[in-house]
């Protein structure tokens, strides 16, 4: 396997994400309490995977040992997290993290250098992480007030991420399926600025690669 550098980063970062959104669907296909653990340590490698991504050209993580320790780092601060009860600031790290590769990642696909295969799946790889981004959103609302979302039972975060998760992309892709709707003004505000900005996503990514293409050519002219 090819070392994680700017030039594949985002390659793996999209799989990633991709096996986290599958592990949260399998546990909610097979309620079971290996399938939570599954989701566990998918979530912890996806984070773990984000932090060596970005990071690589640091040598606090050169190889495969420090990925491994990073994970391990990461399970053990999730286990003491879970046994205090500490369900929502575990939520909240969560979210701070995504968000902060969300930004690391715009920077390097919108801000730097020509446009190249790693950027455009870069570009996927955000929007990935704006569905994410908006599931935890509706996870901490749904866990201030369970009464949030119509067709959704009150449950622990983690039982409800494969729904919202679910309800995140429909929305986020304007596709709007109605089997859960929001259902309190706060859910509702979330739900239609998650439509606005997956459209104008789509808008202003195209519009910046296309420029940067355009930009690349008149100077090697």
């Amino acid at each position: 396997m090819e070392p994680i550098s700017e030039q594949n980063n985002f390659i793996y970062l999209t799989v990633a994400l991709v096996l986290l959104l599958f592990a949260a669907a399998v546990a909610d296909h097979f309620p079971d309490p290996i399938t939570g653990i599954f989701i566990d340590a998918t979530t912890v490698a996806t984070l773990a995977l984000g932090v060596w991504s970005f990071k690589a050209e640091r040598r606090w993580l050169p190889t495969g040992v420090g990925f491994v320790a990073a994970i391990l780092i990461v399970i053990v601060f999730d286990l003491i997290l879970d046994v205090a009860g500490l369900h929502y600031l575990q939520l909240c790290i969560m979210l701070g993290f995504f968000v902060v590769t969300a930004w690391l990642a715009a920077r390097q696909v919108l801000f730097t250098g020509s446009i190249d295969a790693n950027k455009v799946i870069g570009a996927v790889c955000i929007f990935l992480l704006l569905g994410i981004i908006w599931a935890m959103l509706y996870l901490l609302v749904a866990g201030v007030a369970p009464a949030s979302f119509n067709g959704l039972d009150a449950a622990k975060w983690y039982d409800n991420f494969p729904h919202l998760a679910y309800f995140s992309f429909v929305s986020l892709t304007t596709l709007g399926y109605g089997d859960i709707t929001p259902a309190l003004p706060v859910a509702r505000f979330l739900a239609y600025l998650e439509a606005v900005a997956g459209q104008l996503y789509v808008a202003i990514v195209v519009a910046s690669l296309v420029g940067a293409r355009i930009s690349v050519r008149q100077s090697s002219r």
